[in-house]
């Protein structure tokens, strides 16, 4: 399958290239190795020097003031690419700006480097505030869907299912949308795990699925219990 090189139209950028195999420069035939640095012009491989760039030095993506303000302040600049195998598509990884540019850009970040410190700090604590706030109400969503739950329990469902960067049902678009049925993933998760014998019988080499379909009805009932609902709910695990 070729693959897909950045599309610079819109943005008019110069895109360099990190190869991954060896190649040549078809100008003046310099070979290159591995992780060095190419521009492609009219589909031939170029060197920096033969593409006028050598004059540049590379800038690693990361520090996003730095970054911007180099841009800023260089007349020419190149974006670095690299093409990941695993994910399947190039990936930035840095600029190529004029030096003098990279120093102005290092020294105004310098300047003000214990305000942009602040300023992340209190946009950090900002989204503790609110990432706390939102597990809060997620447990008092549990609470209303399910009152007979225990409140230590709410509490610690919340807690498991919002954790930041888990991946699990509370950071989902519906649960954020408090949706009912993600509260009762998120109950039923936290019911086959403390209140069966689920994990026994994945530790016996059960198929997950399997040890699902054990536990469902024991699931179902305890569901039934803290939802304070007549009629069985239809099970969903």
């Amino acid at each position: 399958m070729a693959r897909s090189v950045p599309d610079s139209d819109e943005s008019k950028e110069i895109v360099v290239f990190s190869i991954l195999k060896p190649s040549a420069c078809s100008e003046c035939g310099t070979e290159l190795g591995k992780g060095a640095l190419l521009r492609m012009e009219n589909q031939k491989p170029l060197c920096l020097e033969c593409a006028d760039l050598d004059h540049l030095v590379f800038l690693p993506r990361g520090d996003t003031a730095l970054t911007r303000r180099s841009r800023k302040h260089s007349a020419l600049s190149a974006v670095v690419v690299r093409f990941s195998r695993t994910r399947g598509r190039y990936e930035r990884q840095g600029l190529l700006v004029e030096e003098a540019a990279l120093a102005r850009a290092q020294s105004e970040c310098l300047d003000d480097e214990e305000l942009r410190i602040a300023a992340r700090e209190r946009a950090a604590e900002a989204r503790e505030r609110a990432d706390n706030q939102y597990v809060m109400k997620f447990g008092e969503q549990i609470l209303s869907q399910f009152p007979r739950c225990p409140s230590d329990e709410a509490d610690a469902i919340a807690r498991h299912a919002c954790a930041k960067y888990s991946g699990r049902i509370g950071r989902s678009a519906a649960a954020k949308a408090f949706d009912a049925q993600a509260i009762d993933l998120a109950v039923g998760a936290h019911i086959r795990h403390a209140h069966t014998g689920y994990d026994r019988l994945l530790s016996r080499g059960l198929e997950r699925t399997d040890a699902r379909s054990a536990v469902a009805d024991e699931v179902s009932q305890i569901m039934k219990r803290w939802s304070g609902r007549q009629s069985e709910p239809e099970s969903r695990y």
